[in-house]
């Protein structure tokens, strides 16, 4: 079948008086199902406004093909961020795994660091990180004790040494192996009443309290990383 004749929204509209409203409305369905391939063979020449409003017709169909189309697409996009979240997860696990085997080779902690992670359970959540900050504090305390017990004029060594005993068993009790055997040395000189040993022992012990400080805050904001991404603390072997 050939249109020999130009068919326009401005020849509908001169005919649309000598047409029933019902033929008239029929002509625009079937004009507008017939336009892409009356466009495709130059057979049909529609008003720019009209063409325009098909061609956002196909652009945002409100198919049921469309609806499912957006719901695949939203779901492609929710495995991707899952699958970005798990990646994030794993490569924070395998950071702390390697962080902390790390610790344990340049002896900053020992087993017992292992035990006191051991008794940390569902219940008491932060009991590592308790037992760590009280450490801590205790740790600064008798530092400042021990600067002010070296800095008298008649030494009392058996204080200075009663004050490194308790900072050895403190440091003990959390693993901290190499303040712990700055303190061994440092009880030795305490016994031979050898000020410039005590003197160089303290500051040791001053150093290796602020390594192992530093270090357990960087491996505690790890393990909250974790955490907060949703994953689960590696528990060392």
């Amino acid at each position: 079948m050939y249109i020999r004749e130009s068919f326009t929204l401005s020849n509908l509209a001169r005919s649309s008086g000598r047409l029933p409203r019902v033929a008239l409305l029929l002509v625009y369905v079937i004009a507008s199902r017939m336009l892409p391939r009356l466009v495709q063979h130059q057979i049909f020449n529609p008003d720019p406004l009209y063409l325009s409003f098909c061609a956002s017709i196909h652009r945002h169909p409100s198919s049921p093909e469309s609806s499912t189309s957006l719901s695949n697409r939203q779901n492609r996009v929710f495995l991707i961020k899952e699958e970005a979240i798990m990646d994030a997860i794993t490569q924070l696990q395998r950071q702390f795994v390697e962080y902390t085997t790390s610790l344990y080779r340049e002896g900053y902690l020992d087993d017992q660091f292992t035990q006191l992670q051991k008794l940390q359970d569902e219940s008491n959540p932060d009991f590592v990180v308790e037992v760590v900050t009280l450490f801590f504090e205790d740790s600064e305390k008798l530092l400042n004790n021990l600067a002010t017990a070296l800095q008298q004029e008649n030494i009392d060594y058996k204080q200075v040494d009663a004050h490194v005993h308790q900072f050895k068993g403190s440091s003990s009790s959390i693993g901290a192996q190499r303040v712990k055997n700055v303190c061994v040395v440092f009880r030795n000189y305490c016994d031979e009443k050898n000020l410039d040993g005590c003197v160089l022992c303290l500051q040791q012990a001053k150093n290796e309290y602020i390594l192992i400080r530093n270090k357990l805050e960087a491996l505690f904001n790890l393990e909250q990383q974790i955490l907060q991404a949703g994953g689960s603390v590696p528990m060392m072997a």
